[in-house]
């Protein structure tokens, strides 16, 4: 039996806070002066990154490989630093970038939902912006590579006990400057950076130490230190799943322990070796058997081996990545004791976005709400972030005004609290097509409260060979023709297919995650299962609508397995199709 969940298409109003306003006036009276003037003594951020006075009276301290600053083991790092207009202490916002990335300059975009270092410090804010150890001038480009200081400066892959601590220990000197307020902080970022960013927000108060232990957050002159908010877009919450996903979860229970992992899962191959290259192009890595939990290219060997998964160098792997690299173990207590609710998080992934799907904060956000169900939480999705999102700037802008309004509100205390929801808007194709919605529900379940549901009772056969090799080239998700990428509905033999009825009328909207039932029979080893939902259109074309893998254990006879969640308007006279092979 074949299921999925849809909804009517009714569209609820979004809420979009208005973005303020950039003037600054100037006086024109003859003993005016300009806006540059208004701070006497410029700071030095760190004592080393001299500050220059803008025209609106903000302030930016551009940071160079002769101005880094020592974190907290002496690693030097590349910063920025953005003011505000007023002296004194100011709310702080931790920019953080993706992988392969660096620092973005005072006007720049880290990713087009999310504002400039500029536009934050005309809205009153501090801004640090750093560059992650092993990029940039935080010795990754060969030049910033200096000894000895570098020596031993290289990724460690977003480690709890070091990237993430080098943010707070950079805002901790800040604290302590009189340029930042403690427990006035906020961490915005997208994909790596939306790793860092929600696991500062599940530390909250607290730091990693280098035996994997927890302890409070204090600046260097021990002043106490919080994430008062963060707003993690395109984020992972696990590496592993996201990276080698099992299909196990199941998105309307409560994750369990080892669930993730056990059986292990498949290796989004394109995405992993397409990583791997960027961060040995743009950055600097660990020479193999130096640093063996930070060593990304012996990792690289371990899972491109294959099978066996079920090997002491994996096991040894799943142990690293657990304890140091993922913000839902620290959550729930597998990483290390964890009794403390995180802080507020505005959570975001992309329907389209292969390498970090909703489940990712589907996941995490089920499990604070069981564990924590007191945190503030806001949730939203469409058609953007890796790949074959299409990123769509009307649904950015959308999404960048809630990032806005979520550290407004809990970061500088201005601002009405915004509702704790889901929205959801639908993909379109072709690009031009506007978005569907939004959709908004008290929570996820809400957003699909009837089905669609499909009987089969024929047997189908899989093959270990099936498929066609071009079918799959055009849907690859980093290669391939991306979100709106069409083929026939030629049969691929070795597949099992599932036709649904033609929608009628206006048709119907899909919301959520593919459901798929079955009873099943394996021989050989090593079972793996692919699935992809399709919209096939009257002349017979179809576009991928959802995909994921499913891992069955070893002498399964059943299987219950979601395909990843999205949003997609069935037309009339479309109809779904599943794929499995």
């Amino acid at each position: 039996m074949t299921r999925f969940r849809c909804t009517v298409p009714q569209a609820t109003d979004g809420r979009v806070a208005p973005m303020r306003s950039l003037l600054s006036l100037l006086a024109a009276a003859a003993l005016a002066v300009p806006a540059a003037a208004a701070h006497a003594d410029q700071p030095t951020a760190f004592g080393k990154i001299p500050c220059a006075a803008q025209s609106d009276g903000t302030r930016f301290c551009q940071g160079s490989v002769s101005t880094r600053v020592a974190s907290f083991d002496g690693q030097p790092l590349d910063a920025n630093v953005a003011l505000p207009k007023t002296d004194g202490p100011a709310p702080l916002i931790l920019v953080l970038h993706g992988y392969g990335g660096s620092k973005k300059p005072f006007d720049a975009h880290e990713a087009p939902w999310l504002p400039t270092a500029h536009e934050l410090a005309l809205r009153g804010y501090a801004v640090l912006n750093v560059s992650d150890r092993g990029f940039g001038d935080s010795c990754g480009s060969l030049a910033s590579r200096t000894l000895p200081d570098c020596a031993t400066g290289w990724i460690h892959l977003l480690d709890t006990r070091f990237e993430v601590r080098d943010f707070q220990y950079l805002a901790g000197l800040l604290v302590d400057q009189g340029l930042a307020l403690p427990t006035q902080i906020g961490a915005i970022g997208e994909s790596y950076g939306g790793g860092s960013s929600i696991m500062l927000a599940t530390l909250k108060d607290r730091i990693m130490l280098p035996d994997g232990s927890l302890a409070p957050w204090t600046s260097p002159n021990a002043t106490p230190m919080a994430i008062a908010a963060a707003t993690p877009t395109i984020p992972w919450s696990d590496l592993i799943s996201s990276l080698t996903p099992n299909g196990r979860w199941l998105d309307y229970t409560v994750p369990q322990p080892a669930e993730n992992y056990t059986p292990r899962g498949e290796l989004k191959l394109s995405f992993v070796q397409g990583l791997y290259l960027i961060g040995n192009t743009s950055g600097y890595y660990s020479p193999p058997g130096v640093d063996h939990e930070s060593d990304l290219t012996t990792w690289n060997a371990i899972t491109n081996a294959g099978e066996p998964t079920d090997t002491p160098a994996y096991d040894d792997l799943i142990r690293i990545f657990l304890h140091y690299h993922g913000a839902q173990y620290v959550l729930d207590g597998e990483a290390v004791p964890n009794s403390e609710t995180p802080a507020p998080m505005l959570l975001s992934n992309g329907f389209t976005d292969d390498l970090f799907p909703p489940a990712e904060t589907l996941r995490f956000a089920t499990l604070v709400k069981k564990l924590f169900p007191s945190t503030p939480m806001k949730l939203m999705y469409f058609d953007y972030g890796h790949m074959r999102g299409q990123n769509k700037s009307a649904d950015t802008d959308r999404l960048r005004a809630r990032v806005n309004a979520w550290i407004d509100h809990y970061v500088m205390g201005k601002g009405a609290a915004a509702k704790q929801d889901v929205t959801v808007l639908t993909q379109t194709c072709p690009s031009t097509a506007k978005s569907r919605g939004p959709f908004t529900a008290p929570n996820w379940a809400a957003l699909h409260p009837g089905q669609k549901i499909l009987r089969s009772k024929a047997a189908q056969t899989v093959t270990s060979s099936g498929g066609d090799a071009n079918v799959s080239k055009t849907f690859d998700p980093v290669l391939g023709g991306g979100a709106c990428a069409t083929t026939t509905t030629a049969s691929e033999p070795g597949t099992a297919s599932y036709l649904f009825p033609k929608a009628k009328r206006k048709g119907y909207t899909m919301i959520g995650s593919p459901t798929i039932y079955a009873k099943i029979a394996i021989n050989g080893q090593f079972p793996l299962l692919a699935g992809r939902l399709f919209d096939v259109a009257p002349d017979g074309t179809q576009t991928l609508v959802a995909r994921n893998v499913f891992r069955p254990a070893d002498g399964a006879t059943s299987l219950v397995w979601q395909l990843n969640a999205n949003a997609w308007h069935f037309a009339k006279g479309h109809r779904p199709r599943l794929e499995i092979l």
